[in-house]
């Protein structure tokens, strides 16, 4: 978003090409586990989750257009705030979203009796399925600020491949560039950390403990890559009471997924991957727009469509 919002691709020479990544929570989130929140809304169950992925479109509409047919779901800013519906509605069921960064929230809410159904992932793996797919070339990446600030720096070593972990200022990411560029040209496959007076070397290790007692590695489903091997986060059974996966498993083995799919014609799969720039999508500014958005990558603020179409 930074990259757009300060123009910088525009100064950039041609040979020079910044491609987003799946770095946006509500775009990378499976259709799957989209269908299921949905389901289970239309099922009575009380649903709340942040206000960009109620307007996300499932197979079966979405979650804005579950309420309007009575389902009780809910706007929320912060798992605090979940936390403070659950007072009123008992049985509320919170839609846990995110990477490292909105995961330890979640865990807290857990740890007081939030009911959850975890969506969460953790992004290196997203990274390393890039590389491994082969589809595009990839000379460098821009490794996540925010991310990195929970996981440190040590554990990008392993993708070997030039990075640069840098912030959101227009400085830190002019920056970042040029030492990336400087490490491209120098075969220089190791991470330089930019934004060090936020990303400490070994990360926010309190932070990570948090996540670790609530949460376990699992696969996880990804918009546009399918399953990743060890990138999402379950829920461990110390905690299950609170898993809305098994509290609420009668009603999701009923729903038929095999037609959870992207809607027709949205490429945000493609866009993620970082096959597509999304002004080339068919359906970019036409049929999809952030007043009527036809797939999450417009949905979402942090979307690549939804970025590019503010920025145009």
């Amino acid at each position: 978003q930074a990259i757009s919002r300060f123009g910088i691709r525009e100064i950039l020479p041609k040979n020079i090409k910044l491609i987003t990544g799946p770095g946006c929570p509500v775009c990378v989130t499976a259709q799957r586990d989209i269908d299921a929140i949905i389901n289970l809304a239309l099922a009575g169950i009380p649903v709340a989750t942040y206000g960009d992925m109620l307007r996300v479109p499932g197979y079966f509409g979405s979650l804005d257009q579950a309420r309007e047919k009575g389902a009780q779901v809910f706007d929320v800013y912060s798992v605090a705030d979940a936390l403070e519906l659950q007072k009123k509605v008992p049985e509320i069921v919170f839609f846990g979203l995110g990477f490292e960064t909105t995961t330890p929230m979640t865990a807290w809410g857990i740890k007081n009796g939030l009911a959850v159904y975890s969506a969460h992932k953790v992004f290196l793996p997203a990274m390393e399925a890039l590389l491994n797919m082969g589809e595009i070339k990839i000379d460098g990446f821009i490794d996540p600020g925010h991310v990195s600030a929970i996981i440190g720096v040590k554990p990008y070593d392993k993708l070997k491949v030039s990075q640069v972990i840098t912030g959101f200022e227009m400085e830190d990411v002019l920056e970042g560039i040029l030492l990336l560029l400087i490490q491209i040209k120098n075969k220089d496959l190791t991470v330089i950390n930019q934004y060090s007076r936020i990303v400490k070397n070994g990360g926010n290790e309190k932070i990570r403990k948090i996540i670790a007692e609530v949460f376990e590695i699992t696969d996880g489903d990804w918009r546009g890559f399918g399953v990743i091997p060890k990138s999402g986060l379950k829920i461990k059974d110390k905690y299950k009471q609170f898993d809305a996966k098994v509290k609420y498993k009668k009603i999701l083995d009923k729903i038929d997924f095999s037609k959870s799919h992207d809607p027709v014609g949205c490429k945000c799969g493609d866009v993620i991957r970082g096959l597509m720039e999304s002004k080339k999508c068919p359906l970019f500014g036409r049929l999809c727009t952030p007043d009527n958005s036809v797939g999450p990558c417009m949905v979402s603020v942090e979307g690549a469509c939804n970025v590019s179409f503010r920025y145009k």
